[in-house]
């Protein structure tokens, strides 16, 4: 089918990039309004797409498959409470919080961001909400608020308890949590949205980025800054960080936060930046047990589809409760000449842990240093390969991150995490297909951990 006039319609109206999600999706929706409008081929498909402002919604919303689930990267909410107590006790502070979640979907997130505040102690007059969302139809289901098994994932559940009652065909959250909550139809780039610029002190915009061009990146960044206070802090997804940091934003320092601010000092250098800083997900420890190494991955709330949403993240086993206090990530710069021996009686799951722990408090010379020293004692290993990219990629060694990523791949796979970093770098390199064919296979592997 390959039609690219239908494909330029979607990057005009919702900035879609056709290379990131892939033709074989699009031409699927295709498929389906064909038969849906009854049009004899997709020349005549075309004329009633022109005519109909209807229909051009209706194939928006067969493009749009909604894949979210409340607290999902719930490292980020216990940031939100964090940096929000500390917002709401400035000096002179007299109005409410004001934040943003765009896209937001079915509504699991903008109401994820309600509970957690509640669940920290605000007050409901001390924050409100706005959520926007190209569809209709999840704006719809979002205004119902009520929710099926799908959106109940991950190991942390007790705020199912507190914030839901039970119903014939599913949970529905209680009215308190909805009341926070202002749902709008709304597209990022309609310029109206402006009209709220400078008005957020936190905005979501999760794993919307990677989806555009680098022209509808800059664009869709623009109007994010916009609308933030000077000192307003924006969220994004795991796969993102490097994409802000080229455009002038800094993460804020909290592990697995994945949030940012504008940058205000010149850069130190990449080198001795904490991986945490650099707003990419802190590496992961180890631990001697065995567990279920379940690979979440999503796509965009806005081009979602199950086999090009594939945001990984860390195992459900692994994530913090979100009552407990988030962990502010120090943000120290390296020992320019930290000692680099490492015993050698270490066993392989302690050594594991160190590597965890030194990338994580930003040692990235020792990291390294017992990454060699692991794979001199042991089996080569995909984590610590997929480690070694990490740290490569926080040094701005692309070439050296791509042939760490490629040897984790080598030995697993269906790394999903490594999958998904070598993607990005394939996508700033200019590989779009490349970058697509790793987040589709991100994707199914992330489907089949979670069978």
């Amino acid at each position: 089918m390959n039609d690219t006039r239908f494909f330029r319609f979607l990057q005009q109206r919702i900035g879609l990039d056709v290379d990131s999600v892939g033709a074989a999706m699009i031409e699927r929706a295709l498929q389906q309004r064909c038969v849906a409008v009854q049009a004899e081929d997709l020349d005549d498909y075309w004329l009633h797409l022109q005519q109909s402002a209807g229909e051009q919604q209706a194939l928006i919303e067969a493009v749009i498959v909604p894949e979210t689930w409340f607290f999902r990267y719930a490292e980020s909410f216990a940031a939100l409470l964090s940096l929000a107590r500390k917002r709401l006790a400035e000096p002179g502070r007299e109005r409410p919080l004001r934040l943003l979640s765009l896209p937001c979907s079915t509504g699991e997130e903008p109401y994820s961001i309600a509970m957690a505040l509640f669940d920290g102690g605000l007050a409901a007059d001390s924050f409100s909400i706005d959520a926007l969302d190209i569809s209709p139809l999840s704006i719809t289901k979002a205004e119902q608020a009520l929710y099926g098994r799908n959106s109940f994932r991950g190991g942390e559940q007790a705020f199912k308890a507190r914030h839901f009652d039970e119903r014939e065909g599913g949970q529905q959250l209680h009215e308190r949590v909805r009341r926070q909550v202002t749902l709008q139809v709304g597209n990022v780039l309609d310029p109206a949205l402006l009209a709220r610029e400078g008005l957020y002190d936190f905005v979501f915009c999760r794993n919307l980025l990677i989806y555009f061009d680098l022209p509808t990146q800059q664009r869709v960044f623009e109007v994010l800054k916009r609308l933030m206070t000077p000192s307003g802090v924006l969220f994004i997804g795991p796969a993102e960080g490097s994409l802000l940091a080229r455009l002038g934003m800094r993460p804020v320092g909290i592990a697995q936060s994945f949030a940012y601010v504008r940058e205000q000092a010149p850069s130190v250098a990449p080198g001795l930046i904490s991986r945490t800083l650099l707003g990419q997900a802190p590496l992961p420890q180890q631990t001697p047990r065995p567990r279920s190494a379940r690979s979440d991955t999503t796509r965009s709330d806005t081009t979602r589809s199950d086999a090009t949403r594939s945001d990984a993240t860390r195992s459900d086993a692994t994530r913090p409760h979100l009552a407990r206090p988030p962990v502010a990530a120090a943000p120290r710069l390296a020992d320019p000449n930290p000692p680099t021996t490492i015993p050698p009686t270490q066993s392989e799951a302690t050594l594991l842990a160190q590597i965890a722990a030194q990338a994580n408090s930003g040692d990235s010379r020792q990291a390294r240093a017992s990454c060699e020293q692991y794979l001199r004692q042991f089996a080569p290993k995909a984590q610590v390969y997929y480690w070694l990219g990490l740290l490569s990629d926080t040094e701005a060694d692309t070439s050296q991150a791509l042939a760490h990523y490629r040897k984790a791949l080598y030995l697993e796979p269906q790394h999903a995490e490594a999958l998904m970093h070598l993607a990005a770098l394939l996508a700033a390199q200019g590989d779009h297909s490349g970058a697509r064919r790793l987040q589709e296979r991100a994707a199914r592997a992330g489907r089949r951990a979670d069978g």
